[in-house]
Parts: structure tokens; C-alpha cells; sequence
């Protein structure tokens, strides 16, 4: 019995029971070291026309015996000598691998792609065996050795016997202590069943650049015999065949101009199950400081459980064709998770488990490359396939909102442009900078109102009195929406008309364009106004005088309305915005940076019937030029306190009703409607 080289015990209970989270990915570490076997002579192959060798001929081999409760992994690769046994087995995390990488760094090119790095990957092996023995042949010797041990204090490397080179590892697996649901202790009994190897070859190895080959059970009819009747039913037998189970060439490996769209759509529907093409396919090759192939896809429709918190981010990782990571949420932004796809480096620093990267600058840098081919994409699709566009916003656009949101508008310059938002002049989705395009060229604020109902929305009399005005108000009616224009504070609009505040500039800069020149542009920051928020600044200055005159003559009226108020409003005062007979009496506007709508959404939040919820500061402004507003004059000079405060109540009430919220007190309401019939 020799003795493991380095602290043997310890070092292999690390590797057994820390090192690796997972212990089904043992398969994965043996199958790729047969592939580095493999690669090896294929190499030598390449560099010594002693040996002649077709890549047909290479191969891998995985067989199990269920009764004898053995695993077989074999390779016919450049396999080993007695030395080279004691070399890379008996001395843990010795990688002859990595050796074999750096000594032929050089000169090995594309045509081998070696995957061993850390020399441990062989010991994943005792977390689900009791017993590996390990038969050798190294190319070009007539002996073979093998390699034995259990893991615990020793291996022996006696002579034996092989009939061609290569390498065999035999597992005697652990017996299965998992009760009958399987939800408790280790199950096996799977690593050798064939479904189960089937599986973990598909999910891990699937691109392994040789063929992993394994004999499977299948079944066939039975030629009808000649004296057979008119009754005769079809009989069947099983008979088992070699069959290549993994698919070898990754498609994202290939060249996109040699890759049908029908393909790719193939390719997401079975690898992220899915029925529905994808939306978009991004494929894309890096080169540079890291070199990494990239296949992404946008998804046509929204998985049920997005905004779910059980739903999980990330793009397959990938290392030399060999998975690693199912999901790297690290590679994706919030705002992008519902993106799936694949991205697939040699370059990366793995840890030595594999199953995590080790330098986060480079996560950091593939991130960074995704992030912008994702919005190129996007933006490509939003200019030249809007309707397809308009259904992507429609499953994902709140995932961008959030995060304009939760970046406190840092993103907004990434994201912004990706918006699209109802217009109410237009009456059809339009992004920012569209609706900055199309505003009058003294026009120097993007207008909003929140709700939940587009058609309420734009019968509101906030609404109708900003479009009277001949401006544009954009309906937002996401719950997201207004916090992430609270977050981005303005838009800037590039290559507006530039607006000259010199009359005298105004009339040169005209005639230089009657005169064939370009207009002059510029970019100018537009502020996020809410429609219902205090004063737009958008009234005349005759309607400023008048609002100003009505509202010094009836300070008493005002104060009296606001006493039978409370602290419902701020305060009550004379409209601005309302300014015409046929327009609604009146109107709930905030002070602050709180809406209505805001407070709503924070009402229907789980923290909603807490108290001490902010509250918004509400306004009541009054149409000055509504036959109402004279009854309620006419009632203050009269004494009558009961008219005004009913007046005042019902008015109060019909404007919320109005924004959509039902009055405190509805029983209230109905009796006051009731008395004034």
C-alpha cells in the first residue's frame, strides 16, 4: 500500500466533502478527463507522423453494471504509464492536464482544448464511489498497469491488463441510504440506471468535443411471419445499441451565417423549455483580453414565475464546452433577467471546484459586453420591428421601469430610450425621445398623468385641460411607472430645434434657414412633470390674473371650505388649468413629491394599513368660470355655512372619484347627493 502524497487524509476529506457542493458532478470531471486523454494523443497525432490516427477512431465510453454496482468511464487517449499512475494520482491536485497545457502552450492551437486545470477533479470519484480502480495502457507501451484505491489511507499500482491504450475508471458506488421518496440520505442508485447517465452526460457534457458513447436499451417490431393469420398483432423485442449521446458541436460555437434562424429556435425551445420561438437571438463573438463565444435569446413570451421571487437569473456558463454554472446570475443585470441563454470562455478563472469563477473583474467584463449587445439589440428591434418591439415591452418592460427605479435613475441613461409609454394625443405607444420630437419648439417639459385605466386617464379634467394646450400627456398606468419617473427626474432629448430666447437671435437664425442652412439642435433636459401636480406654469398670464383676482375676492369662501375640509387638503384655491364653463367645477392636485397615484400604489403594498403611511398633500382647485363655482359664492354672502360645506364635501368627493378613489365616507357622499336632489 503506498501512501498519498501531501497530507493525504485531509486533503481528501476536503475534496470529498468541500470542495464540491454537488456530488453529481463527479461524471462531468471524469468525462472531461477522458477528454483531455483523448485530446492528448490527438496532439501527438498532429506532431509526430509516427502516429497515425483519425478522429473517428477517438472516443468515450461510459457502461454500467447495476448488479455488480460498478461505473465505467473509457477512453481510447494517450492513457498512462506506472509513472505517470503515481504521478497524477498518487499527488493530489497534481494536474498533468495543466502540465500538459503549459508545455505545449505554443503549438496546440484550436485543435486541442484541454479542460483539466487543478489536478482534483479525478478525487470528485470518492464522493459517490467506495472503491476506483483505474486500468492504464499508455500509447505505444504493450504493458498496463493498474491503479487502486478506497480513498482513505493509500492506493497499490500493480501490473495488468488492457487490449489497446487508454484508460478505464471503474467505480464501485456507495450503497443508496435514501428512503423511498428519495427525500432523504444519498441516492445512487441513479448514477446507474441509464436515464440517469443519460441526463448528467446532456446537462454537463453535451459539448465535449468527442463522442461520448454508451449502449442503450431499445425496442423493434419483430418481422411478421409468413404463415401469419389476419389477426396477427405486432410483436416487439429490446435489443440494446451503441449510441453517442452528447451533441459535440455547440451551435453557439458556429458561425451565425451557418446557422438557420429555425436552429436557434430549436436549440432555446429544448434547452430552456420554452414553446414559443424566441423574440430575438443574439450571437456573438468576443476576442481581446478574454475570449468567450456568446449565444443569447430574448423569449417571446414572459415565464410565469418572473417576478416571482422563486425565479432565478443568469446565462449558462460554460468552459471549454463543459458546464459549469446553470445559471450565473452574475452575468446579467436586474433589469435583464429574463434574458437566457449561453456564454461559453476558456479564459475564465474557475475556482478550483469549477463551479464558481474566481476573479470577479472578468465576470464583471463579459457582464459588461452583455449588458451593452442586449440593449444594442433592443434598441435595433424597437427602430425596425416595432410591433414585435411593442409585445416585448408589454412582457418585460416593467423589469427596465425597475430598474431606472432601483439604480435611484442611474440607469436612465442605458434605459430611458427603451421605454415606451401611451400617448394620449397620438393614441398609440411612443418612447421619449419620439414624444420629444414631436412637442412644440417651446415646449420644455415632458407631461404625465398616473392612473390605472388609460380611457379614465384621458377624460380627466387635468388631462384634457394640458391637451387643450396643444401639449402632449403621456399615460402611465404601471404601477412602477411614476416611482421611476421620480427616480430619473428629466429627460434629455438630443438634436431638438434649439430654442433662442433673443428675439433677435430667433429671426437670424429663421432667415439662415430660409436661406438653405441646417436648423441648429440641441440637446435639452426635459423635466418629468405630473399633470396633476401643482402648477405647470402652462396658463396665460391673463388666466394667472384672473385665477389671482377670483381667488383675493373669496378668501373667506376658501378659508370656510377648507375648515369643513380638515386636514383632508392643503388648502382649497382658483384653478389655472380650469378655465372654461364646460369644464369640470373641480380638481384634486398634489403639493410634494407624492401623488395621488403613489400614495395608491403604496396603499395596495403590503405595508398599506399600517399607520403612519405617508400621506400626499392635496390641493382642491376650483373652476372660477363654472356655473357651481357662483352657487358657492352666492351661499358664503349669504351666510349659508350648511350649503358651502356640502358644496365643498360633494365637490371634494367628485374629484377623487374622478382619480379613481372611492371617498372616505361613501355613505356620506350618497346622502349629500341625495339631499341636493
Amino acid at each position: 500500500m503506498r501512501q498519498f502524497k501531501t497530507e493525504s487524509k485531509k486533503l481528501l476529506d476536503l475534496m470529498i466533502n468541500s470542495i464540491y457542493t454537488n456530488k453529481e458532478i463527479f461524471l462531468r470531471e471524469l468525462i472531461s478527463n477522458a477528454s483531455d486523454a483523448v485530446d492528448k494523443l490527438n496532439f501527438k497525432s498532429l506532431s509526430d507522423d509516427s502516429v497515425k490516427l483519425g478522429e473517428d477512431d477517438l472516443a468515450i465510453r461510459v457502461s454500467c453494471d447495476h448488479d455488480a454496482r460498478t461505473l465505467t468511464i473509457s477512453d481510447n487517449g494517450i492513457g498512462m504509464t506506472a509513472d505517470e499512475l503515481e504521478k497524477n494520482l498518487g499527488t493530489i491536485a497534481h494536474s498533468g492536464s495543466q502540465e500538459f497545457k503549459t508545455e505545449n502552450a505554443d503549438s496546440q492551437g484550436d485543435a486541442v482544448d484541454i479542460i483539466g486545470q487543478f489536478g482534483v477533479g479525478f478525487y470528485s470519484a470518492f464522493m459517490v464511489a467506495k472503491h476506483v480502480r483505474v486500468v492504464s495502457r499508455a500509447y505505444g507501451s504493450d504493458e498496463a498497469n493498474v491503479w487502486e484505491s478506497d480513498g482513505l489511507e493509500g492506493y497499490t499500482i500493480e501490473p495488468g491488463e488492457r487490449a489497446g491504450h487508454g484508460t478505464d475508471v471503474i467505480l464501485t458506488m456507495r450503497d443508496s441510504d435514501a428512503d423511498a421518496n428519495g427525500e432523504t440520505g444519498e441516492d445512487y442508485d441513479r448514477f446507474l440506471t441509464e436515464w440517469g447517465l443519460r441526463d448528467l452526460i446532456k446537462r454537463y457534457s453535451n459539448y465535449v468535443r468527442y463522442p461520448i458513447q454508451m449502449m442503450v436499451s431499445k425496442s423493434r417490431q419483430k418481422p411478421k411471419p409468413e404463415d401469419a393469420g389476419d389477426d396477427y398483432k405486432p410483436e416487439y423485442e429490446s435489443y440494446e445499441e451503441l449510441e453517442t449521446i452528447n451533441s459535440m458541436t455547440p451551435i453557439w460555437k458556429k458561425r451565425s451565417s451557418d446557422v438557420e434562424q429555425s436552429d436557434y429556435n430549436e436549440f432555446y425551445k429544448s434547452t430552456f423549455h420554452d414553446f414559443e420561438d424566441p423574440a430575438r437571438t443574439i450571437s456573438f463573438h468576443a476576442e481581446g483580453t478574454l475570449e468567450y463565444d456568446a449565444l443569447l435569446f430574448v423569449p417571446g413570451r414572459a415565464p410565469f414565475d418572473l417576478y416571482s421571487k422563486d425565479y432565478e437569473k443568469g446565462l449558462a456558463l460554460y468552459s471549454s464546452n463543459v458546464l459549469i454554472m446553470e445559471k450565473c446570475a452574475d452575468l446579467l443585470p436586474d433589469y435583464y433577467n429574463f434574458v437566457r441563454g449561453v456564454i461559453d470562455s476558456a479564459d475564465v478563472s474557475l475556482n478550483i471546484s469549477r463551479e464558481t469563477l474566481q476573479h470577479d473583474r472578468q465576470l464583471r467584463a463579459i457582464a459588461r459586453r452583455v449588458e451593452k449587445k442586449i440593449t444594442s439589440e433592443l434598441e435595433d428591434m424597437r427602430d425596425n420591428d416595432r410591433e414585435t418591439y411593442e409585445t416585448f415591452f408589454e412582457n418585460f418592460g416593467r423589469g427596465l421601469k425597475y430598474g431606472i427605479y432601483s439604480s435611484y435613475g442611474m440607469k436612465a441613461d442605458e434605459l430611458a430610450d427603451l421605454l415606451l409609454f401611451w400617448s394620449a394625443k397620438e393614441r398609440k405607444m411612443v418612447t421619449l425621445a419620439e414624444y420629444a420630437k414631436a412637442m412644440p419648439d417651446d415646449q420644455k417639459a415632458i407631461y404625465y398623468a398616473a392612473g390605472d385605466d388609460r380611457d379614465r386617464l384621458s377624460k380627466m379634467p387635468v388631462v384634457t385641460g394640458v391637451l387643450a394646450r396643444g401639449y402632449d400627456v403621456l399615460l402611465l398606468t404601471s404601477d412602477i411607472d411614476e416611482f421611476t419617473f421620480q427616480a430619473m427626474r428629466e429627460y434629455v432629448a438630443h438634436d431638438l430645434p434649439k430654442i433662442y430666447e433673443d428675439e433677435a437671435a430667433r429671426e437670424a437664425a429663421a432667415k439662415a434657414v430660409a436661406d438653405g442652412a441646417e436648423p441648429e439642435v440641441e440637446d435639452r433636459h426635459l423635466e418629468l412633470k405630473n399633470v396633476a401636480a401643482g402648477d405647470l406654469n402652462l396658463a396665460t398670464e391673463d388666466e394667472k390674473k384672473d385665477a389671482e383676482e377670483a381667488t383675493k375676492e373669496n378668501e373667506d369662501l376658501f378659508e370656510a371650505m377648507k375648515s369643513a375640509l380638515g386636514d383632508k387638503v392643503e388648502k382649497v384655491a382658483v384653478s389655472a388649468r380650469l378655465v372654461g364653463e364646460d369644464e369640470s367645477p373641480a380638481c384634486i392636485t398634489t403639493e410634494g413629491m407624492l401623488s395621488l397615484e403613489m400614495e395608491k400604489v403604496l396603499q395596495r403594498g403590503p405595508e398599506g394599513d399600517m399607520e403612519g403611511l405617508p400621506k400626499s398633500q392635496r390641493v382642491l382647485e376650483l373652476n372660477a368660470k363654472h356655473p357651481v363655482f357662483a352657487k358657492l359664492v352666492a351661499a358664503q354672502k349669504d351666510g349659508d355655512t350648511e350649503k358651502v360645506e356640502r358644496y365643498a364635501g360633494l365637490l371634494y368627493d367628485q374629484a377623487l372619484l374622478v382619480e379613481g378613489i372611492l371617498p372616505e365616507d361613501p355613505v356620506a357622499f350618497a346622502a349629500s347627493v341625495c339631499a341636493l336632489m
